[in-house]
């Protein structure tokens, strides 16, 4: 099932606006945190509320850790570089949007759970999108 037909040219005049900006938002929110996480931990952690280390912390990573695992295996399909990456993220987000719902009661911010889910979504449009994309190119379209 390798899709990679859509992969060829002008990498973003053929993806489109959707799964550019997609991509974008989702690559965004990982290095934005991650970096803010590794370079000044101590204010990373006052952000997100979560005193002392807890077990969140250890599902948030789990999640990621998933994510990328999902990536991997979705590379094993396809060499289309933005479904590959929105595959992982989806599943990274998802996990971790839920990670928050569960310890809601232990800390964080009343708008973690949304604006987590929005960003979900967000690349859940874009991964549809470029799915749609690569059947159209192979001619599969409606």
């Amino acid at each position: 099932m390798n899709i990679d037909h859509a992969a060829e040219g002008p990498t973003n005049r053929r993806r489109g606006w959707i799964v550019v900006i997609a991509l974008l938002l989702s690559a965004a929110s990982m290095i934005i945190f991650g970096v803010w996480a590794l370079v000044d931990a101590t204010s990373f952690v006052d952000y997100v509320n979560y005193h002392p280390n807890n077990d969140h912390i250890v599902r948030d990573a789990g999640a990621f850790q998933i994510g990328i695992g999902v990536a991997l295996l979705v590379a094993l399909l396809s060499s289309d570089g933005p479904l590959v990456a929105l595959a992982g993220f989806i599943v990274a987000s998802g996990l971790h949007t839920a990670s928050h719902y569960i310890d809601r009661h232990v800390g964080g911010h009343e708008s973690d759970v949304p604006l987590l889910a929005v960003v979900t979504v967000i690349a859940l449009i874009g991964l549809a999108k470029r799915w749609y994309d690569l059947a159209v190119a192979r001619g599969f379209s409606r």
